[in-house]
């Protein structure tokens, strides 16, 4: 199944974000957003944390990101947490997350604890990259309508859906 950027675009909006795309304005004072750090770290995690049938990453995570980028406390929180799992990949194979091989990245992902940890925005390292890095690519990826169906959601929450949904019936 290929992921789009309209995909994206549909996940932000059931996020409550609107169906455009903005990037981020840094806040007077302080350092610009790396936003292609940010994207490469993404994209390198959801090669780990996306199903095998899926295709379209890149795009599909750049959009996703983009949007998100509107907000500075979300964008602040992501920052951390890339250079969490920079630093864990550093100690551990003397190079950045996403020059990482899958396994190798799943790896760091079960090192900083993300696999287990609960998402917590202000918690431990752990809970942050669930929160921020993990939590945030499996909700753009169910709640677009390509990664709905992954999992039998064919309309995820915010999308309407087509007129065959409603003539089927709930037992079809």
């Amino acid at each position: 199944m290929e992921l789009t950027r309209r995909d994206a675009v549909a996940a932000l909006s059931a996020l409550g974000l609107g169906g455009t795309l903005a990037g981020c304005v840094a806040p007077p004072g302080s350092e610009p957003v790396d936003t292609d750090r940010l994207r490469e770290t993404l994209v390198a995690a959801a090669a780990v944390v996306y199903p095998s049938e899926v295709s379209g990453i890149e795009p599909f995570v750049a959009a996703f990101l983009e949007g998100r980028l509107a907000d500075p406390t979300h964008v602040a929180g992501l920052e951390e947490a890339v250079a969490e799992l920079d630093g864990n990949a550093r100690v551990w194979y003397d190079a950045e997350f996403a020059a990482l091989s899958v396994a190798d990245r799943e790896q760091v992902l079960r090192n900083v604890g993300a696999d287990d940890a609960d998402e917590d925005p202000s918690g431990t390292a752990s809970e942050r990259v669930r929160y921020y890095v993990v939590n945030d690519l499996l909700l753009a990826l169910y709640a677009s309508p390509t990664g709905g169906e992954l999992v039998g959601l064919e309309n995820p929450q915010g999308h309407a859906g087509g007129i065959g949904t409603y003539q089927r019936g709930p037992n079809a």
